[in-house]
């Protein structure tokens, strides 16, 4: 392989596809990118067994080939030099790196050994907007469960049909749902592993466009016009969480977003070893309070309205928090659905996401 690439250019494609590199000590080649030529371009691929991505980049193709090479090392290399071109050419598993500034050679593996990641050539079955797919990801991300006991909740659930995806997680204390438009052929649900979303989330903030969304044999590929990621799924039922969100409230609360979050922050600091804090509601007042027997304990207001009646609940700070990083609205809802019933948040202005908090029993 002989090729000449644009150094910014490798080295963001280093970055996306370093990430999914395994740190495998039975499988050292899993340590490695696979550098190779492909229809004029390079591409560089990388896999852990579970999530597989490659990356195209424009290039003079002077000689066909190939190579894989430890990716740390090599990205550790391309984003030290700051020459505009960087040479790439093998010979005998060895890479050799030549700039304006440095010359170097890598030991690289015999790509044979590389693990092939599947290619899916069927028909697309959704088109979505990237950064639409990266924040709808982003919202449900702190819902999903961590433990593996119950595999399909450690995954995000995405539904597709009638041209619109409804992602969702939960962990049994949290629910996020969120709908984001998309073009889709037919209707489509799937279960995607923690670490997928991850990586999604990832590469979307990267890339602009759309992402083209492919499902074969158990697998599914994200794809535009220079990356790819295949990943497996998470085998399973998700469970039907829909039955959990209220069709109706108790009352309802409109306060500003900052306001709620800077005191919801500031009852944290005293609120117990379960994170809990206590909301009550009357008139034009919400209140928020928080007692620690070995830090203290605190009272804070703000303005609010409240429609129909008054209440108090007790709930985890940190949940509350983090549904409310998601809501870009200046005014936030708040719903009381009943004392052990699930806490509704959602911004003023858009009823496609909904965030569900349980309540602490005091």
């Amino acid at each position: 392989m002989k090729t000449i690439v644009n150094q910014k250019k490798l080295r963001q494609a280093v970055g996306i596809t370093e990430k999914i590199v395994s740190r495998n000590a039975s499988l050292p080649i899993l340590n490695n990118i696979l550098i190779k030529t492909e229809n004029g371009r390079v591409r560089l691929s990388a896999t852990n067994l579970e999530i597989g991505t490659h990356v195209f980049i424009g290039a003079k193709i002077i000689e066909v080939g190939e190579i894989t090479v430890p990716a740390k090392i090599f990205s550790d290399f391309i984003s030290a030099t700051t020459s505009e071109k960087v040479n790439l050419s093998t010979k005998n598993n060895i890479l050799s790196i030549t700039s304006d500034e440095y010359k170097t050679q890598i030991l690289g593996l015999d790509p044979k050994d590389f693990p092939i990641i599947p290619k899916l050539k069927n028909e697309p079955i959704a088109v979505i907007n990237t950064k639409e797919f990266k924040n709808s990801l982003l919202s449900v991300m702190d819902s999903i469960a961590i433990s593996e006991v119950r595999p399909e909740l450690a995954g995000v659930f995405v539904g597709i049909k009638n041209n619109q995806a409804t992602i969702a997680s939960t962990d049994g204390f949290r629910l996020s749902e969120v709908t984001v438009p998309i073009k889709n052929t037919e209707p489509f649900t799937v279960i995607l592993p923690r670490n997928t979303v991850a990586e999604l989330i990832r590469i979307c903030s990267d890339i602009d466009g759309e992402i083209v969304i492919r499902s074969a044999d158990n697998q599914l590929s994200f794809s535009n016009d220079d990356v790819e990621l295949v990943s497996r799924v998470v085998d399973g039922t998700y469970p039907d969480y829909q039955k959990v969100i209220p069709e109706k409230f108790i009352s309802r609360v409109l306060a500003k977003k900052e306001d709620l979050e800077k005191n919801l922050r500031l009852a944290g600091l005293f609120s117990s070893a379960t994170s809990e804090v206590k909301l009550s509601c009357t008139g034009d007042i919400l209140t928020i309070s928080a007692k620690n027997a070995d830090k203290g304990e605190i009272e804070t207001t703000l303005p609010a309205m409240l429609k129909n009646e008054v209440f108090e609940i007790s709930l985890n700070h940190r949940y509350l928090l983090d549904a409310m990083k998601n809501i870009s609205t200046p005014d936030i809802i708040l719903e009381f659905t009943g004392a052990n019933s699930p806490f509704v948040i959602r911004p003023s202005n858009d009823k496609k996401a909904t965030y569900l908090v349980m309540p602490l029993r005091t």
